[in-house]
């Protein structure tokens, strides 16, 4: 079961800070830096180690490494995965920043629109799935996190500037 404690440590630790919120042309440039980096590394996919866990989806330019947990120190580093949540069937749950922090993974995941692929590699295994669901949550609303019978991959982060909401974002395997 996933406890609104493990779930709020997650998604309330991605406040931005004060200076994330200054807008130059600078941190304009850095971003298009950032995003050809991460275009170049989901171009080097074929690269991977066998044992890599991580998440790709080529339409926004994401290639990150998985880490298990959900903790400040995880997702400042990493993709972080819902410990309570399957790892290759079921739902697999994971969570990333997207401002303000060290690595903000999932800057970009409120672009993706239904029909997008994703990629998760475990144990060097791969499954691919197709985005069915783009929401909002309440923050108290984890119904999304709930084990299900098919396979999905579920994507949460917060929403900029609305502490008390999520952005949600799952996908059914293909």
């Amino acid at each position: 079961m996933i406890t609104n404690k493990a779930i709020n440590n997650t998604v309330n630790n991605a406040s931005p800070n004060k200076s994330a919120n200054k807008t130059n042309s600078n941190t304009s440039n850095q971003n298009k830096n950032k995003t050809n980096s991460v275009t170049e590394n989901v171009n080097k996919i074929s690269s991977l180690k066998i044992n890599d866990w991580r998440v790709v989806i080529p339409s926004i330019g994401l290639n990150a490494q998985i880490g298990e947990g959900t903790s400040t120190e995880v997702m400042n580093e990493l993709v972080g995965h819902f410990e309570n949540t399957s790892l290759w069937n079921g739902n697999i749950a994971l969570a990333a920043h997207n401002r303000g922090y060290p690595v903000n993974y999932f800057a970009n995941i409120k672009n993706l629109k239904k029909g997008a692929e994703i990629q998760y590699y475990y144990n060097g295994n791969v499954k691919q799935y197709r985005v069915e669901t783009v929401t909002i949550i309440k923050d108290t609303d984890w119904t999304y996190l709930e084990n299900t019978k098919e396979n999905k991959i579920t994507l949460i982060t917060c929403v900029e500037n609305e502490p008390e909401y999520r952005r949600c974002i799952q996908g059914i395997e293909i």
